[in-house]
């Protein structure tokens, strides 16, 4: 699986935005805006080999993580 496709809800607006992904380059780490708000969304995005999967994390560009 090299591309899919996901609707998420926007951290800011909860507004449902599609978004294509493309894992042929492995793990991505970056920030998308909402088509509705403008706003930054942070995508991070992890292919988990073992189960086959893809894991999608989805928040808002001003959370912090410590």
């Amino acid at each position: 699986m090299d591309t899919f496709s996901k609707t998420i809800e926007c951290p800011h607006c909860g507004q449902h935005v599609s978004f294509q992904f493309d894992m042929s380059n492995g793990d991505q780490d970056y920030y998308e805006d909402c088509s509705a708000c403008c706003n930054a969304i942070h995508l991070n995005t992890h292919i988990d080999e073992l189960r086959q999967k893809v894991e999608l994390k989805v928040d808002a560009d001003d959370e912090q993580i410590y």
